[in-house]
């Protein structure tokens, strides 16, 4: 074949240097632009003089050039070379890199090796390594170097694509391919074993990456028409490379043909830049550029077209019938061509750069659309004020009002718009029916003015209604961020009204500057009901701090109400009332709405609560009162327009306060008193001192003989039993006078009834051992009558107490009397 057919052209040079001119022509001369998807490429890599070149001519039909034999082995091929294959389908296109290993650049100079190995990779689908047989098996052979090299360089792809690897092993032998090829697997798995990888692939399998082929060829020298007759074979293997169960049926991030050339330039580019790959990355790179070069190519023949053109005309000449239709088709066309050229790159930018392109294309129909909408405003004007003025006659609002008026006065200009309207645009006729609502905007300042003041006023009360009680319920409760929940209210419930108010009055369409007045009068509104609010709780600031004082002073954390014991700390729970009475002082005495830091708490509380506020002598109060920050007459950091309590204020209200709160203290004080007193039956702590130190010889004698001791815990036991069974604590509840009477006329009756319960508890005792003892009635019997008798008797002998103490102690009986039985048993 010539060379008009396979299109041979250099794309690197030996100095790395891109053909960018070249390779466009070749894609223009071979007509690869056109293929979309459907082509495929490969390449072939070697060492220098093992017949590369030679392999893809005949392989291929290219007219790549080959080594002179007779002039000796060196160079042929200088960087990179390619090629359409002729004849083969899909269009393939054949790439013939420079060897490797050649003595003309040398034993260190392998950068280019490995730039075109990896340039190979990421832009072929099958790539050809050509070996001598004779390496096969050998560690130190011309292979080796050659695969680390492949694997190496496929590590600097961020997202490899998945590879053909055909091993065409040259000037077979005697030896079968059968035997050949599991060896040179074997060192092909060692080679991809001992080369390092990257974390994440650090576990991949070589069939992640590549599929690895392996075919056999003659000598093409000694026998050529046998290796002719191979290459035939092995070339039939190239029919149909990218279907599936092909040669490059498993390839992935397939550039569009289209986008090949700048696709091929941007990835030589980043390799001589010793960059890392990213093919999914560079993919959508390479559909960006080549989707806008469309677009704007689709763009520039829309707007040159003689169709657009001739309607552009028309239409300044007055309205043009079917306009619509007409340029919908006009555009349509080109959106069309563009989807046609654009199908194969990457979706998401396809459908970004159409939509650009349809963007750009109704940006520049859309004065003749305006020009078309213009025709069709100038005949409905007349019809506008009529319609308007009955709508609003027949009670609708504004807003529907001027909708109606607009829809039912312009059903012409509503028919007009719809055939003009353009399918691919969604334009609003707003703006065309803002001009005619502008020249009747005289007729309705008035109704809009009205409207605006009643939505207003609604807007206003409803600020009100939102703010009093709630700053009102914030100041009185006085919580640690009294402000800063005023200030949240404040800007929630402003906010909220503003976002009604632009809701109400959207229909009509205000300029900006007068919505943001409008605005800005609501939220000075709102921040006057709070002030307002404010001012009046000032006004009523003590009866909060007594009203406080009194909640925190008289009901403990769980808000119950405290019984003065004697456990409580007065003092603690005084100090803890009066700082929330001065919480609320601090609170209330500026206004904070401006989130501006200040002193007037930390003052508050050192002058009021640290220190004093009592009347000083007079020879003091000159010094005093230049030492005292609360002599004066307004609070650093605030204004005089938010003081609400001056500080000469507040300590005048502090000292009323205290005044006012102090019978409370002292209510507290006399109730904790009394109870300690009615309370306190033990002596004092001096005098159980004195009896542990002069009864320090009793309780030596106790120790050293222990019957003592017997007789004490005895005496204990039965001391314990009286207390439980009389109810000591009980009996002087209501006073020391009724206990002591209670008891004594209780004390016998429950000894005996102890000794009774003591006899027969015995007895059961006594039965319940195997019944070896017989008790006689006789004896039980007078166990059982013995202490009732005396009892009895001591009963009528007593003197008979008052009413009053008498049923007391009867009920304190009854109820010691159950617990000491259950207590008992």
């Amino acid at each position: 074949m010539g060379e008009e057919d396979c299109c041979a052209t250099q794309l690197i040079d030996g100095d790395g240097m891109f053909n960018v001119a070249g390779f466009d022509a070749f894609m223009k001369k071979a007509k690869v632009a056109d293929c979309g998807l459907s082509y495929a490429v490969v390449a072939i890599m070697g060492p220098q003089s093992s017949g590369k070149s030679t392999l893809l001519n005949h392989l291929f039909r290219t007219n790549f050039r080959e080594m002179d034999a007779y002039r000796g082995r060196s160079q042929t091929t200088k960087g990179i070379w390619i090629a359409k294959c002729v004849g083969i389908d899909p269009c393939t296109i054949a790439m013939d890199l420079e060897g490797t290993d050649g003595r003309e650049r040398g034993e260190d100079d392998t950068a280019f090796e490995k730039q075109s190995a990896l340039f190979a990779l990421a832009i072929a689908d099958v790539v050809l390594i050509n070996m001598w047989c004779h390496d096969i098996g050998r560690e130190q052979a011309a292979n080796k170097p050659l695969l680390k090299t492949v694997f190496q360089v496929m590590m600097r792809l961020f997202s490899p694509r998945k590879t053909t690897l055909l091993f065409v092993i040259r000037d077979k032998t005697r030896t079968p391919l059968e035997n050949l090829e599991p060896i040179l697997r074997e060192d092909i798995q060692k080679i991809w074993d001992t080369v390092r990888k990257p974390e994440a692939h650090k576990n991949t399998p070589l069939s992640e990456f590549f599929n690895v082929e392996v075919t056999a060829l003659s000598s093409y020298e000694d026998k050529e028409e046998k290796f002719k007759e191979e290459v035939a074979q092995l070339r039939q293997r190239f029919y149909h490379s990218i279907s599936p169960g092909g040669l490059a049926g498993d390839r992935r991030n397939v550039v569009p043909a289209s986008g090949f050339c700048y696709s091929a330039q941007q990835i030589w580019k980043i390799i001589r830049e010793n960059k890392d790959l990213d093919l999914p990355a560079h993919k959508v790179m390479v559909a960006t550029v080549r989707c806008e070069e469309i677009a704007n190519e689709k763009l520039s023949h829309l707007l040159s077209d003689e169709g657009w053109l001739t309607l552009e005309e028309a239409v300044q000449l007055g309205p043009v019938q079917g306009f619509g239709k007409k340029l919908s088709s006009i555009i349509d066309t080109y959106l069309s061509q563009y989807d046609m050229e654009a199908v194969y790159f990457d979706e998401g930018v396809r459908n970004a750069k159409r939509k650009q392109l349809e963007s750009k294309a109704l940006d520049s129909v859309f004065p003749a659309y305006t020009t078309m909408l213009g025709h069709l405003r100038a005949k409905a004007f007349e019809n506008f004020k009529t319609k308007l003025e009955q709508s609003l006659k027949n009670g609708e609002g504004f807003a529907a009002s001027v909708r109606s008026g607009f829809q039912s006065s312009m059903l012409e200009f509503d028919q007009g718009s719809a055939d003009v309207a353009v399918q691919q645009a969604n334009w609003d006729t707003s703006k065309v029916r803002d001009k005619l609502r502008r020249d009747m905007y005289t007729h309705v300042v008035s109704v809009q003015s009205e409207k605006i003041s009643e939505i207003m006023a609604n807007i206003e009360k409803q600020l009100t209604k939102a703010l009093a009680e709630p700053v009102e319920s914030i100041l009185e409760a006085g919580g640690k961020d009294t402000w800063f929940s005023i200030r949240k209210l404040l800007k929630r419930e402003t906010e909220a009204a503003i976002s009604e108010f632009l809701s109400a009055i959207n229909g009509f369409e205000l300029d900006q500057e007068s919505v943001d007045r409008m605005e800005q009068n609501l939220r000075d509104y709102a921040r006057k009901v709070v002030e307002n609010k404010a001012r009046e709780e000032a006004g009523k600031i003590l009866i909060r701090m007594k009203d406080r004082f009194s909640t925190v002073f008289s009901h403990d954390n769980d808000s119950l109400p405290r019984v003065w014991t004697g456990k409580e700390d007065i003092r603690a729970i005084t100090k803890d009332a009066r700082s929330a009475s001065l919480k609320l002082l601090s609170d209330i005495a500026a206004i904070r709405l401006d989130e501006k830091p200040d002193r007037i708490e930390n003052v508050l509380h050192s002058s009021l609560m640290d220190g004093t506020v009592a009347v000083t002598s007079s020879q003091n109060k000159s010094r005093e009162a230049s030492a005292d920050p609360l002599a004066a007459s307004s609070w650093e950091e605030v204004s005089p327009r938010d003081t609400l309590i001056t500080p000469v204020q507040c300590k005048s209200l502090w000292r009323q306060f205290q005044a006012e709160t102090e019978y409370t203290v002292t209510q507290a004080i006399s109730a904790q008193e009394a109870y300690k007193q009615s309370n306190n039956w033990l002596p004092p702590p001096w005098a159980i001192l004195a009896m542990v130190v002069l009864g320090f010889n009793e309780f030596m004698l106790l120790l050293k003989n222990p019957f003592y001791l017997m007789v004490i815990f005895v005496a204990y036991l039965l001391g314990k039993a009286l207390w439980v069974q009389m109810d000591i604590p009980g009996e002087f509840r209501h006073g020391a006078l009724p206990g002591l009477l209670s008891i004594s006329s209780k004390f016998l009756p429950t000894v005996m009834n102890l000794l009774k319960r003591l006899a027969e508890e015995a007895q059961g005792h006594a039965a319940a051992s195997g019944g070896t003892e017989a008790q006689t009635p006789a004896a039980s019997g007078g166990e059982g009558q013995n202490p009732t008798a005396p009892s009895q008797a001591l009963r009528n002998q007593m003197p008979r107490p008052n009413p009053a103490t008498s049923s007391v102690s009867q009920i304190s009986s009854v109820s010691s009397v159950g617990s000491s039985d259950g207590d008992g048993e």
